[in-house]
């Protein structure tokens, strides 16, 4: 039977598939990365992204087309992370754009809406590259458009464009050498269809499990008012799946569901042919595993000390409270004419950055890119007329110039620092007796004359820029690919800084991460100092964590 329509609550139930589809699927497509570190997060940041909105959808009631699109839009657009969370952000705020006035959406109208959102996604990216996210949205609304002239039936056109996009993805490799040389397809592109993989099966009635998305309304109340420790009855909240020997039979389910409910609350236990998935609150978690083991084999154990939770939940609710007050004593003052926000990671690099006069410190950067609303919260409490952000990430770039569109009462500015060390120039560069005009073109101009490596570790085998990298390599990472491969940390580092210092070079800075000690530390600058006694080298704890020696050349 044709389908020519699909209704607000039709909308709604795909879309919120398709966050649970990537959600299930995100370190699958963070392995896509083409750098194999270990904070590969393209996954991650859509999902972030998507389900900021999908938080805001669930939390509606009996919505029309118009507040369902003002959820997706504006939930992914305060949500979004890393460059391919707000890429994704732009494609449903063009989307929703196209059909918040409409009823229903035909073939026509769903046609419209996936150009608008290419379109507005591609005006988001300032220099938009083929061979990724944009050229699979910009594939799906080609086809799209193409179809909705040959039938109305979306039942016809929806598989279709799946197909069509899956073809577009499978040739980004030759679009972009990198992706061809590490041997991945784009890993925004894999994200984006996922969620469309999840919406049709959405479409097609498919059963589809909603719980682990929370309504908003709910997430908050949660937060804002834990129960108190004495109402944990169960202290661990146990989780794994049984890869049953035999047939796992209703009979089976049943006794186990049984047991369950003798030592714990909160129970799930899902059996699909050889494989359950099983949730229990208990005190004793190896009361479960042990009958568990006699169905079969476990895997994907998780268990969490639930009463701890609660304590650090309540330490950092405390902790959350004292900066509210602070904040608004802030405000309380007079506004300064000029504010800084930068983005960082370790307690060392925080430091370094608060002793420089930056006004707030967002914690995040490689190992976690903050979202649009946490660069907006950061906004609100910087009391100043103009404030400077730095991302000091290329992959967060963009959120903060999200952030700038949607902040009226301030004037920002974003310096597109890819680096901390270009972040920590930029700061330094900066004249308290210059206009903003001047500082802002001062400190661009000494960002451009910072080199970075970063030395870190690989997650998996690859091959970048002609280099063989094996599973527990130690890789320097310049500015623009790989600078040295090895198996001994210092060496790598020391490789990686041969490859930056030139002719011109005047300092070497070098930070050093939690994963380093103090000895050791010592030891490779006492090297760098006696190879380079020709230059200044500066050296600092930096605490951030993955990245063993985050260092720089100007």
């Amino acid at each position: 039977m044709a389908i020519n329509t699909i209704n607000v609550e039709m909308l709604a139930k795909m879309f919120l598939a398709g966050a649970q589809n990537i959600e299930a699927k995100k370190e699958y497509i963070n392995e896509l990365n083409v750098f194999p570190v270990p904070d590969g997060d393209t996954g991650t940041n859509m999902s972030m992204t998507i389900m900021s909105a999908a938080k805001e959808v669930r939390a509606l009631s009996n919505p029309g087309m118009k507040e369902l699109a003002k959820a997706i839009s504006g939930g992914s657009l305060r949500g979004a992370r890393g460059n391919s969370g707000v890429i994704l952000s732009q494609l449903l705020r063009g989307f929703t754009k196209a059909i918040q006035d409409e009823d229903e959406i035909d073939a026509a109208g769903i046609a419209s809406a996936c150009r608008r959102a290419t379109e507005t996604a591609y005006k988001a990216v300032m220099k938009p590259k083929e061979g990724t996210i944009l050229t699979v949205a910009k594939g799906i609304a080609d086809k799209a458009e193409e179809l909705a002239f040959e039938t109305d039936d979306l039942a016809e056109i929806f598989p279709q464009v799946l197909e069509y996009a899956a073809e577009v993805l499978d040739q980004t490799p030759e679009m972009l050498p990198v992706l061809k040389e590490a041997g991945v397809v784009d890993s925004g592109g894999q994200g984006l269809l996922e969620v469309l993989r999840g919406a049709y099966d959405a479409f097609l009635g498919k059963e589809i499990d909603y719980t682990s998305i929370e309504p908003a309304s709910v997430q908050g109340k949660v937060s804002a008012a834990p129960a108190a420790e004495a109402d944990i009855k169960f202290g661990y909240c146990t989780e794994f799946i049984i890869m049953a020997e035999k047939e796992f039979t209703e009979s089976d389910e049943s006794e186990f569901k049984a047991y369950l409910e003798s030592i714990g609350d909160s129970i799930v236990c899902v059996a699909d042919d050889e494989v359950v998935k099983i949730h229990v609150h208990t005190n004793d978690p190896g009361l479960a595993i042990q009958k568990a083991l006699t169905y079969g084999q476990l895997t994907k154990m998780k268990i969490d000390n639930m009463r701890e939770e609660h304590h650090e939940r309540l330490i950092k609710d405390a902790q959350k409270k004292a900066e509210e007050t602070k904040a608004a004593e802030k405000k309380k003052a007079p506004q300064k004419k000029v504010g800084f926000i930068a983005v960082s990671i370790g307690e060392g690099l925080n430091e370094i950055f608060r002793e420089l006069g930056v006004d707030y410190i967002i914690e995040g950067g490689q190992t976690m890119n903050p979202s649009t609303d946490d660069m907006l919260t950061a906004i609100d409490n910087v009391n100043a007329s103009t404030i400077f952000i730095l991302p000091n990430n290329k992959n967060i770039v963009l959120a903060a110039n999200q952030a700038r569109s949607l902040t009226k009462d301030k004037d920002i500015i974003v310096i597109p620092t890819k680096t901390v060390p270009q972040g920590i120039t930029a700061v330094i560069n900066y004249i308290p007796e210059a206009d903003v005009d001047t500082n802002e073109e001062t400190m661009l101009e000494a960002v451009k004359s910072v080199q970075t490596g970063q030395v870190t570790y690989a997650v998996r085998d690859t091959k970048i820029d002609n280099k063989e990298i094996h599973e527990g390599d130690i890789m320097g990472i310049g500015d623009a690919g790989i600078l040295a491969v090895g198996t001994s940390i210092t060496e790598t580092a020391k490789e990686t800084l041969r490859n930056m210092v030139g002719e011109d070079s005047e300092l070497i800075s070098i930070y050093y991460g939690e994963d380093v000690t103090e000895e050791e530390a010592e030891a490779f600058i006492s090297d760098v100092e006696e190879e380079y006694s020709e230059l200044d080298v500066d050296a600092h704890f930096g605490g951030q964590p993955i990245y063993y020696y985050v260092m720089s050349v100007e």
